[in-house]
């Protein structure tokens, strides 16, 4: 039939992905039941699983009682439990949630990591169960061990989409395992697989592109290399997030309702799970969102209580036989559910809950839930069932998660800070580059470099940057990064080639052989990063001291190149028109020189590297893109390369604050 035509398809590979643009009309998902025919692609049973570690878990799982097996399917932020905790109340996992640290120490040390977890794991296994559980940390370490202090911090996804690149995406997630696994932690929150529609979203940052094919290569590079072999110290376990849709939804709104059909639903935010599972992901995690199907009109609310989606099609047709975890406290936004109550998401197929404060509640709760039939006790078992399987397969019941204290080493490897480097030449993206353009510059230049941003780092690293929303930090922080004034002196060998003026006021311009200006979003993370609607998305709107400063040095006979960090794209129609060269250069981490590697000419052979970087997502040429008649000013996998010349016409100025009411 026309459903099986179009799966058949969307199995054969990523290229297979766009052919089902042509599948339409071929069912819908109602709240209560499947389609009969519905368009889901059907996996085959995963052909990995051991019969040992099958027999090892049935004997685990039935020598437990009710109140050990909801331990097992809880986890808690480690700023509100003890080790003894863990002990006490069987605890299955702990988080150390964005901005979270021992001993509410920011600048807390690898061996202050370690000793933690130790206590944690040492602890679980003291426990009066039969056989004892060992606890399992999991963490956000969504661009290298961003937590941490010290650690290489790699570009941002949207910079890694930039530089379509499997292999790269591969040696990054093995590299951030390595970091993760050097501090006694051994779940990563990770890769994020949004396909991100609207770049309102804050979190557009943390999708790799709006094309599902390089969504879904990257997931099976990702979790191949991240979890290795699965159980040898280096590797950790993945978590593809958030399941589904979540970077769909309604004018880009953090937690919001995507309104898709089931077809645009599979097409579009599927793939990547595909991949991820096709790679072995263990863990899924599930999306705040809500979803709407735009073809039938149908309300299916929040993800966390869809069981449709969950079990039916993530568990039955795509085959996936590893354990599904809630997000923060997102089982309250269920109807009828708290954050500590919510038999519905458990019934709907969750099998370990992230209650980072209030675990005691939840534990008591959902105990009298099964006994009082709420939650039948095969559903308990089923999730407890998952969690121990993970746990087997990653060699945590035979081999402690502690590392030797060398491999404090790993947080900032050569290796790591190279890949770094590697990753943000490569994500660079050249929108405009003119004939007076000066690029590459000679490494005897002399530069004036101003903006807010260029002389500090916090900006070029954005939002989960050792605090959740990468604010509330300085340079001192990350003593270890390059921020663009040091890249830039490292790479034209003295300081005095280089000089800084923030704002560019009383500088004499002429004296330059070139300004580079430095243009920024200030660090945000989820729900704070949002640009809602109807506000517009011009750049100059938001930070307008970053046109201040271009008009100051801009037409003064000197070439202007502008770098712009942003977590998505803007609109900057007005920074393009006073600048003649323009890079987009996302959230590039910690690596600056990465940057520097493609500006500047190195002194010794002349050699660069070339700008490869192509645009992940389409650029708005509208500050309300929303309605705009022609809204893209340039398409995906845009990008100029050194030798290009693109004299953009003097761009069309639109300084609107406010975009027309859409509607809800």
């Amino acid at each position: 039939m026309l459903v099986n035509s179009c799966f058949s398809r969307v199995l054969a590979g990523v290229a297979a992905i766009s052919a089902l643009a042509g599948c339409a009309g071929t069912g819908s998902l109602l709240k209560t039941e499947l389609s009969s025919v519905a368009p889901w692609p059907e996996r085959i049973a995963p052909a990995h699983q051991d019969a040992e570690i099958e027999k090892r878990i049935a004997h685990i799982v039935s020598g437990m009682n009710l109140r050990q097996k909801i331990g097992q399917m809880t986890q808690a932020d480690i700023r509100s439990i003890t080790p003894d905790q863990v002990r006490q109340h069987y605890i299955g996992s702990v988080l150390n949630g964005g901005g979270a640290w021992p001993g509410n120490n920011k600048h807390a040390s690898a061996a202050d990591w370690i000793e933690l977890s130790k206590g944690y794991y040492d602890a679980s296994l003291k426990t009066d169960m039969q056989v004892k559980i060992p606890v399992i940390w999991g963490t956000d370490a969504v661009h290298g061990h961003n937590n941490v202090f010290r650690a290489t911090l790699f570009p941002h996804n949207i910079g890694l989409g930039a530089a379509r690149d499997p292999e790269l995406v591969g040696r990054i997630a093995r590299l951030t395992a390595r970091q993760v696994r050097a501090t006694g932690i051994s779940w990563i929150f990770a890769p994020t697989l949004a396909v991100v529609q609207n770049p309102r979203w804050g979190r557009t940052y943390e999708s790799y592109s709006s094309d599902p094919a390089l969504v879904r290569a990257y997931a099976s590079s990702f979790v191949n290399s991240m979890q290795g072999n699965l159980s040898d110290g280096s590797s950790a376990i993945a978590s593809a997030k958030h399941f589904i849709g979540d970077g769909g939804t309604w004018l880009g709104k953090d937690q919001g309702e995507t309104r898709a059909t089931e077809e645009e639903l599979i097409r579009i935010h599927a793939p990547g799970y595909v991949g991820a599972l096709d790679a072995g992901v263990q863990t899924v995690m599930v999306s705040y969102s809500s979803w709407r199907d735009s073809g039938t009109g149908a309300a299916q609310g929040k993800m966390h209580g869809n069981r449709e989606l969950i079990t039916e099609v993530l568990k039955g047709r795509l085959g996936f036989d590893g354990f599904v975890v809630s997000d923060w406290n997102a089982i309250e936004q269920v109807e009828g559910c708290t954050r500590t109550h919510c038999p519905q998401a458990i019934n709907a197929g969750i099998d370990m809950i992230m209650v980072p404060d209030d675990w005691q509640q939840f534990i008591e709760q959902t105990i009298a839930d099964v006994e009082q039939g709420t939650i039948p006790m095969r559903r308990i078992d089923d999730a407890v069932t998952r969690i121990m399987r993970v746990k087997l397969r990653s060699g945590l019941f035979d081999t402690s998660p502690i590392p030797p204290a060398s491999a404090e080493a790993d947080l900032a490897s050569d290796d790591a800070r190279n890949a770094a480097r590697e990753a943000v030449s490569k994500s660079l993206v050249l929108l405009k580059n003119t004939v007076n353009s000066p690029l590459p510059l000679a490494a005897d230049s002399k530069i004036l470099l101003v903006g807010r941003a260029a002389d500090k780092v916090p900006p070029q690293l954005g939002g989960w940057s050792l605090t959740w929303q990468g604010d509330d930090t300085d340079d001192r922080d990350y003593p270890l990064a390059d921020d663009m004034l040091s890249a830039l002196q490292k790479s034209l060998g003295s300081a005095g080639r280089v000089d800084f003026s923030e704002d560019g006021i009383g500088v004499d311009v002429t004296a330059y052989d070139a300004v580079i200006a430095v243009h920024a979003e200030d660090p945000y993370a989820e729900m704070k990063g949002d640009i809602p609607y109807p506000a517009s998305m011009r750049h100059s709107a938001r930070f307008p001291q970053d046109l201040a400063v271009l008009k100051r040095v801009s037409g003064r006979g000197v070439p202007v190149i502008s770098i712009l960090y942003s977590g998505r794209p803007v609109y900057i129609n007005d920074l393009l028109n006073l600048s003649d060269a323009f890079v987009a250069a996302w959230l590039p981490g910690t690596e600056g020189t990465g940057i520097t590697d493609v500006l500047v000419r190195r002194s010794d052979n002349g050699s660069f590297a070339e700008f490869t970087g192509r645009l992940p997502f389409a650029w708005p040429g509208d500050p309300c893109p929303e309605t705009a008649v022609q809204s893209d000013l340039f398409a995906r996998g845009f990008g100029l390369t050194t030798n290009d010349h693109s004299d953009l016409a003097i761009l069309p100025l639109n300084d609107r604050l406010t975009c027309p009411s859409l509607g809800q």
